[in-house]
């Protein structure tokens, strides 16, 4: 933290050189199906934007916008990319006591929270470097100061918050609090100092002074709790509040005096004087511009209280109310936190011609775009195919399935044409002809079998890429037991992979089966259709002729009705196969790219910060959908136009029945022919299936080959971390084997040196000791030194008695201490 005469500026926050534009560039070519290259020039930009920014630090305008427009591009990116983009992005704290331990990380969020940081910074140096000797630079500083605080508070409350890590020590809330109103404070300076210098009242230059003393106090207040704020700026900021708080009673003193209060005058200046004794408390650690203002002040209140006092003892005589008695200054707060419309509403101000830039890698489309059309294409084909086509579909069976049980139209091509092939019969042969009949059923039941072992294959081998991670994992347990192999499980690890085993087998079961009811319906129906797809003279040997059989007007009344009627089934199944046709090619041209571009867009306008996800779009996918409403009401249309029908061919088919009844010649003839039609109609539901069949076993083996692919990589991750913890028990082993060495040896050399000879003296110490015996000197026994008595149990305790060859005995004693003779020792 710096500081320049009496206020203080946030210095900025340093970084290392580091091109933005690698990691872009990589996670561009691994995660998009679009090449980095398309955005050669946006590469280029952001690493100029990166350069721009992290070395402006000039107090300058145009620092000011290198730093929006960096912030802003970065905002924007967050919704394009994760924050991990790959790129470690390394700062230096500007605050506190460890500016040299830089701070690393892979967040893009990170990164903008330090360029919010230092646009801070710029601000507050820009106020600070403004000319506050003239009221416009005094009023460009104040607004300076207050958008370095709206930065902070914007910091505070919209960016950390989203961090999605810890915050840098120096921008925790206690700091950025402290910040915060630091500037607002010197903001508030400014106005105080410009309403001096205009010489408004002294009642509004008190209310404006109390006010910065408060803001000094808030900020000090703060400062006291973080652990980045030096205590060099703490005495600043509290010898600055007790200033502001003496400043504020020297003018509420003079507006005082101006109102003939010259009691509270004296008080006032009195608590002004106090206020500044407190400040210049922290003397020995503020700067000379601070202390040269504290100490202006103090000798005009000193002089003021001087005469202020002599004018009330010898004229006025009012007396000095005490401090508590004083009336709480009002306060007049001309500042707040304004966050710059540049910082708050960034992503408004990118465009072609917006004033920070156009938005880079606009044209980028986002992963969960490409994944919501992937879910759109889905959800419209599951719409279209299952709910539409495949009730139209089910429709023409059903109808079929009528007409069967009816025996029709063979009844009626039997009446109608007793001899040779009737029309319809022909032209359903011409097209299986055509096709290639069973031919083609079988190549497309061969190819099927392909793509179904295939897959088979693919899901097989993931299945046995599992089983030996498995086995392999279980063996190094049993090896070095739980208690030193202590990963999870590759089921526990991974419980997603192993839940797509049951089922993938699922569907392989389940297509299975569907592939053999189709086999089975083949087989079933391949001698007519072979027959179908023969010659016409195979056909009419097959079909028996009949007698041409006398038709009366009313069986050829009922034979009309009924062919109109089968006519008109023919006729709805026609449009039906149209319309299939129509809503298909109407789905395949329902493309949802651009109007998803454009809702991710105004998505990522709404939420900048948030990273688009495809459950985003799910409105937007109910609202397109609705397209297809019409299509399901003709479905439910047409459901009921064929339920009248077909009760109108029952009713003609019933009196038709009646009319020819007694009548058998075309009996076998009518069975031959219904059969062929069945046959037909069997071979085109046959065909449905298995392109249905095939289309499904494609789409599955993208499923298998992904699965595969998922386990290749599981089981080569599961082994590369087997082996560094083999080595790492190996390693770990292998020192337990060298201490075990080291300790056999020193207890073989331990106990090679028991079983040798030892020295001399251990001999002796090594000798019993005969246990002591109490024994009494008898009374008798004397001293061998001529005239030494050695005492003797019943004898009383004598001291004296230099020792001495020769030396006379001394007289005996009645045993007491004599202490003229002192204390002596042998």
């Amino acid at each position: 933290m710096t500081s320049t005469g009496n206020i203080l500026s946030i210095p900025f926050r340093r970084t290392h050189n580091l091109l933005l534009s690698d990691a872009i560039k990589e996670y561009i070519s691994t995660k998009y199906d679009q090449h980095p290259d398309t955005f050669a020039r946006d590469l280029e930009i952001i690493d100029q934007l990166r350069k721009d920014a992290v070395t402006s630090l000039e107090p300058h305008a145009s620092g000011v916008r290198k730093l929006q427009q960096y912030a802003a591009q970065l905002v924007w990116m967050g919704g394009k990319f994760p924050v991990d983009i790959g790129a470690d992005f390394t700062w230096y704290p500007a605050l506190g006591y460890h500016t040299t331990q830089a701070h690393t990380e892979n967040n893009l969020r990170f990164e903008l929270v330090n360029v919010l940081f230092n646009l801070a910074a710029m601000y507050s140096q820009i106020a600070i470097s403004s000319n506050r000797a003239t009221s416009d630079g005094l009023k460009s500083a104040a607004a300076n100061f207050c958008s370095a605080a709206g930065v902070i508070a914007y910091l505070k409350t919209d960016i950390i918050p989203e961090l999605r890590s810890s915050p840098p020590e120096d921008m925790d809330h206690l700091t950025l609090e402290s910040l915060e109103h630091l500037m607002l404070a010197q903001a508030q300076e400014c106005f105080w100092q410009k309403a001096v210098k205009d010489g408004l009242k002294d009642q509004s230059i008190a209310k404006l002074a109390a006010k910065v003393s408060d803001l000094y106090s808030e900020a000090g207040d703060w400062a006291l709790k973080s652990d980045s704020v030096s205590s060099e700026w703490i005495h600043h900021i509290n010898a600055k509040h007790h200033h502001f708080a003496a400043a504020a009673q020297y003018r509420a003193a003079c507006d005082c005096l101006e109102k003939n209060k010259y009691g509270e005058e004296i008080a006032r200046l009195r608590d002004s004087l106090n206020c500044i004794n407190e400040a210049l408390k922290e003397a020995r650690y503020v700067n000379k511009a601070v202390l040269s203002d504290l100490n202006g002040l103090k000798t005009r209140v000193a002089e003021y209280l001087k005469r202020a006092e002599k004018d009330n003892d010898t004229i006025y005589l009012l007396p000095e109310p005490a401090k508590s008695e004083l009336k709480i200054l009002d306060r007049a707060s001309m500042v707040a936190s304004r966050v710059p419309k540049e910082v708050s509403h960034s992503q408004e101000m990118l465009g072609d011609r917006g004033e920070l830039g156009k938005p880079l890698f606009a044209k980028l489309v986002p992963y969960s775009v490409h994944v919501a059309a992937s879910i759109y294409a889905d959800r419209r084909d599951k719409l279209v195919n299952n709910s539409i086509i495949a009730e139209l579909e089910a429709l023409t069976l059903k109808a079929h399935e009528l007409l069967s049980s009816l025996n029709l139209p063979g009844s009626l091509q039997a009446l109608e044409k007793p001899l040779g092939l009737p029309p319809g019969l022909a032209s359903h042969a011409q097209e299986i002809r055509q096709a290639n009949g069973v031919h083609r059923l079988q190549s497309t039941i061969a190819d099927t079998e392909k793509l179904k072992t295939n897959n088979r294959g693919l899901y097989q081998e993931g299945v046995d890429l599992l089983r030996q991670e498995a086995g392999e994992d279980e063996a190094a347990r049993r090896k070095y037991g739980t208690h030193q192999w202590k990963r999870a499980a590759g089921q526990d690890a991974v419980p997603k992979l192993y839940a797509q085993v049951n089922d993938i087998d699922r569907y392989l079961k389940q297509a299975e089966n569907s592939d053999g009811l189709v086999k089975n319906r083949v087989r079933e129906n391949e001698s007519l259709i072979r027959l179908l797809g023969g010659t016409d003279r195979d056909l009419e040997d097959f079909v028996p002729s009949s007698r041409r059989a006398t038709v009366t007007p009313k069986v050829e009344r009922e034979v009309n009705i009924l062919r109109a009627t089968v006519n008109e089934v023919s006729r709805i199944e026609s449009r039906r196969r149209k319309k299939i046709e129509v809503l298909r090619q109407k789905a395949k041209e329902d493309d949802v790219n651009s109007e998803l571009l454009r809702e991710a867009g105004r998505l990522e306008r709404a939420s900048p910060m948030q990273p688009l996800v495809a459950s985003q779009f799910e409105s937007f996918f109910d609202e397109r959908l609705q397209k297809y409403d019409i299509d399901e009401a003709d479905v439910k249309r047409d459901a009921s136009e064929q339920q009248r029908l077909m009760q109108r061919v029952t009713d003609a088919n019933t009196a038709f029945q009646s009319a020819k009844r007694g009548d058998v010649s075309s009996k076998e003839r009518e069975q031959a022919l219904q059969n062929l039609e069945n046959a037909y109609m069997a071979y085109k539901e046959i065909l449905r299936n298995l392109d249905t069949g095939r289309k499904f076993w494609n789409d599955l083996s993208a499923i298998t080959t992904r699965f595969r692919d998922e386990c290749r990589n599981f089981v080569y991750t599961r082994r590369s971390e087997a082996q560094a913890q083999e080595a790492d028990l190996a390693d770990a082993m292998a020192g337990l084997r060298i201490q075990q060495v080291n300790n056999s040896n020193l207890l073989n050399q331990k106990a090679a040196q028991q079983h040798t000879a030892p020295p001399a003296r251990m001999i002796q110490q090594q000798e019993p000791l005969a246990a002591p015996q109490p024994q009494r000197p008898a009374a008798s026994r004397v001293d061998s030194q001529p005239g030494v008595k050695v005492w003797q149990e019943g004898m009383p305790i004598v001291f004296g008695g230099a020792p001495g060859a020769g030396a006379a005995p001394q007289k005996a004693v009645d045993g007491r201490w004599d202490p003229s003779g002192g204390v002596r020792f042998r």
